[in-house]
């Protein structure tokens, strides 16, 4: 009886896995038949993010289209400043030093300044200069008064002796003719005559007299001239030396930041050697390198963004201000030579100048040669060029 049980119970659990079987072939087709939740939602997020692409990359275009294509970019820019070297006009001992280094100073401050005590001694020598020149001039124009009175001396005296010649001439006619009538004698007709002669003489000494007065009178006028001159050189010998007396202190001619100061107090210094350096760093502007195939439609005034790299987290404005006469090659202190060997084209970079409008806070950390990075928006240029184009197709279309 166990036996037939255990049969029975056998043949009833293969029964129960043959009912079972078919059930889990249908479950396990399910899948295949029917689509799942999950791939749905797969469709849709692919779906949503092929949009989000799609959005993004038309906005891309449209910017670019109507703005990035005509912005003209470039990292080869630096800040730059016209820079002063300040050097002294005269030699001599630094008795002072005014500034230090990295100092902040305004136009007509002093820097330093050269012992004076020599220059000083200049200027009273060229006082005394000037004041013996002025009585030398004093004494000429004395003698040359004296000469114009000796001329009026002179001439007074020749017409005096014209008189007297002409009453002897006068005499000798008067008794020649009485003498010829026998009224008076020969010896007294030749005494008329001698009166007559040494009258003319004098006449002649009185013409000497009166030119050798007048020749005096231009030498007196020379003399005069010549000591005016040396009045005016005494006086430009003084202006010279109260100029080099006034170069002894050397003043800002700018206003600046102190840079690369080399001089200490007590060191001699030669006239022209430069000695420190002012920097004028609220005057800053950039010097931009653009490629030639950058600058076709880039005019003056079009507006810049300034990205500079020590301020990294602040944009500036610019300004276009001019573009330099020549690429950099042209100004190289070795120009290229194309007209030998073999060329090989290279892009030229044209120097542009902008100007960089700054804030105080960004000026104190702006020096020049910081890197730069610049864009130039020249959408007006484009608006221009199509604008005469169109002007230009009217025209036509009117004629």
């Amino acid at each position: 009886m166990a036996g037939v049980g255990q049969n029975v119970a056998l043949v009833d659990g293969r029964a129960n896995d043959a009912r079972d079987k078919p059930n889990e072939a249908i479950e396990m087709a399910a899948p295949q038949t029917r689509p799942p939740a999950d791939r749905r939602l797969i469709h849709r997020v692919l779906a949503i993010v092929l949009l989000v692409v799609l959005v993004v990359c038309s906005g891309w275009f449209w910017r670019y289209w109507t703005e990035g294509r005509f912005i003209q970019s470039t990292n080869d820019a630096f800040l730059q400043a016209d820079q002063t070297a300040i050097a002294p006009k005269v030699q001599g001992y630094v008795e002072t030093v005014y500034v230090t280094s990295n100092q902040k100073v305004s136009a007509g401050d002093k820097l330093l300044k050269i012992r004076s005590q020599d220059y000083e001694a200049k200027v009273n020598q060229a006082e005394a200069a000037l004041e013996a020149s002025k009585a030398d001039l004093v004494r000429a124009i004395a003698e040359a008064k004296r000469q114009v009175s000796a001329v009026g001396q002179a001439e007074a005296q020749l017409a005096s002796a014209h008189t007297q010649a002409k009453f002897a001439q006068s005499q000798v006619d008067r008794y020649q003719s009485l003498g010829k009538s026998g009224a008076t004698s020969s010896e007294q007709v030749a005494n008329y005559i001698s009166q007559r002669d040494q009258a003319n003489a004098q006449v002649n000494i009185a013409e000497a007299s009166l030119a050798s007065s007048k020749e005096a009178i231009n030498t007196a006028d020379a003399a005069v001239k010549q000591s005016e001159a040396a009045v005016k050189q005494s006086e430009a010998q003084l202006a010279s030396a109260k100029l080099d007396l006034d170069a002894t202190i050397v003043i800002a001619p700018i206003a600046g930041t102190v840079g690369d100061k080399t001089v200490t107090v007590g060191q001699y210094v030669q006239a022209g050697t430069r000695l420190m350096t002012l920097v004028p760093v609220e005057d800053l502007y950039l010097e931009a390198n653009f490629k030639e195939t950058q600058i076709e439609l880039m005019r003056v005034g079009q507006p810049a963004m300034i990205s500079i790299d020590a301020i990294s987290s602040t944009s500036l404005h610019g300004t276009v201000e001019s573009f330099a006469p020549g690429t950099g090659a042209q100004f190289a202190l070795i120009p290229a030579e194309n007209a030998t060997g073999n060329f090989t084209k290279i892009v030229q970079r044209v120097p542009v100048r902008i100007k960089v409008e700054a804030g105080s806070e960004a000026r104190e950390i702006l020096v020049p040669g910081l890197s730069v990075t610049v864009d130039v928006d020249t959408r007006g240029a484009r608006k221009e060029q199509s604008r005469l184009a169109e002007q230009e197709t009217d025209s036509k279309v009117t004629k």
